[in-house]
């Protein structure tokens, strides 16, 4: 499976803001591989905004389409008024292992019910128009054993064909090369396999029986 997420480091997060009748919205959105990725970049926003009204959040730490690490909250605001808007944001848009957070400093002015799902939605919809992105490609491990003669081919067939190796284990008798796999591909080795003229052993387990090696 492949899909956008965002092209953002460890600790680091993209930021937009949008004033909504005087109210001011500022939208930090980080890469969350993990529910932990949200859990610190909540907590920095808490940190660094203390006096806010609020911090509303969302966030899909896997692929779009998640439905076991999601959360969202609305932090005090009328209930289903930021956070479930935002995590609609953040389904519509299609990324995945994102988390939102919509830090919200009070104008004076009721919005409404209808006017703050709005106003969140906006926000982080801006946020997302300028994120920069990249692609997850989905993997699982694949471990072929060659020997010494073949591992320089077989590093370059697997260069050659965007699957990193991911670990690599010398042992007397050769080397074990771990390779990422994309998951949404069958595993064919047929080819390194003619290359390497059959010197090429397969560590196949339960999950791997779609392998044409």
């Amino acid at each position: 499976m492949r899909y956008p997420i965002p092209d953002l480091a460890a600790g680091e997060w993209h930021v937009a803001e949008i004033e909504v009748e005087k109210s001011r919205f500022i939208t930090w959105v980080a890469h969350a591989p993990d529910v932990d990725a949200f859990n610190v970049l909540l907590a920095e926003a808490r940190r660094q905004h203390p006096n806010a009204s609020h911090h509303c959040s969302a966030y899909l730490a896997g692929p779009p389409g998640e439905q076991v690490h999601i959360g969202f909250s609305d932090d005090g605001e009328p209930g289903g008024t930021a956070g479930r808007p935002m995590f609609q944001a953040l389904e519509g848009d299609g990324i995945g292992q994102t988390a939102a957070v919509v830090i919200r400093y009070f104008g004076g002015t009721k919005l409404g019910t209808g006017g703050l799902a709005r106003a969140y939605t906006q926000a982080l919809v801006k946020a997302l128009e300028t994120l920069p992105r990249r692609e997850c490609v989905e993997r699982r491990q694949v471990r072929i054993q060659v020997d010494f003669a073949g591992e320089a081919d077989a590093r370059q067939w697997c260069e050659s064909r965007h699957i990193p190796v991911d670990a690599v284990d010398y042992a007397a008798e050769g080397v074990s090369l771990t390779l990422g796999w994309p998951t949404e591909a069958p595993v064919d080795l047929s080819e390194l396999r003619t290359r390497l003229k059959g010197r090429i052993a397969i560590a196949l387990d339960d999950e791997q029986n779609d392998m044409v090696v």
